[in-house]
């Protein structure tokens, strides 16, 4: 029986009294009886929870009471059990840490690709003006190892913040292309399309909704080769969402 209703949400939005916020974010879930991780910064919140559906639930919709937060996405999956230890909330200096304080996805979003759109790509080889598409997997090289696109590059990050070298050293070979960055939930790959553009790279979209996004939006997930490495004790998701562990630890 999965009963447990499991959340991953972000939004990119100017949250200058993010470090004020911390304590009413806190004890909204601790009251709910919510378990998992929320992060906020001047650029936003980015959250994995997981608990009672309703409740969790309505705290998404409490946190959608800020005017800033109206529009925060969030994708859902199902476990037999509640996969996090405990609650964190913490102010971080970046809600996904690039060290590039020029990007601003909070100022100007990235072109966005839906999964429908995406597979219809991914079928034909090529967008629909003819350029050839390349799948960019944005996430660190163990999460690769679990499962990606068909075909995908993959430049073995040890961690995010090792995006921009990377791009410097390989962005001259997608110039032409159409690159479509991806990561798990969205949060990766909307910084780096961000990046890849201001470098000059003219022709990127991000995923929208990320993998998660992907599996929940299309049958199967086409092109989908593996499961999605998710940073709880479910260790992994297929394509139907299902958890790899389905008993707790």
């Amino acid at each position: 029986m999965k009963d447990v209703l499991n959340v991953a949400a972000y939004k990119f939005a100017e949250l200058d009294d993010a470090s004020h916020l911390c304590p009413s974010i806190r004890a909204e879930a601790q009251t709910r009886g919510l378990k998992g991780t929320v992060l906020l910064a001047s650029e936003g919140i980015n959250l994995v929870l997981a608990g009672d559906p309703q409740a969790l639930r309505d705290y998404i919709a409490w946190l959608r009471i800020d005017d800033r937060l109206t529009d925060l996405i969030a994708r859902e999956s199902w476990s037999p059990f509640v996969p996090f230890a405990r609650l964190r909330v913490k102010f971080k200096r970046e809600i996904i840490r690039m060290d590039r304080p020029a990007v601003r996805p909070a100022d100007q979003r990235a072109p966005a690709v839906g999964a429908a759109a995406l597979a219809r790509w991914l079928d034909t080889g090529h967008d629909d003006e003819g350029r050839p598409v390349v799948m960019l997997d944005t996430r660190n090289a163990f999460e690769v190892a679990h499962g990606a696109f068909d075909g995908a590059l993959d430049w073995r990050l040890a961690r995010f913040g090792d995006f921009p070298a990377a791009l410097a050293a390989h962005g001259a070979e997608l110039r032409g292309k159409t690159v479509v960055t991806y990561c798990t939930g969205g949060i990766r790959c909307e910084k780096a399309a961000i990046l890849m553009r201001q470098a000059g790279i003219e022709h990127v979209w991000q995923l929208d909704g990320g993998i998660l996004g992907y599996f929940e939006q299309t049958v199967g997930a086409p092109h989908w080769l593996g499961r999605c490495f998710v940073f709880d004790e479910r260790v992994a998701l297929d394509a139907s969402l299902e958890p790899l562990a389905v008993e707790s630890p």
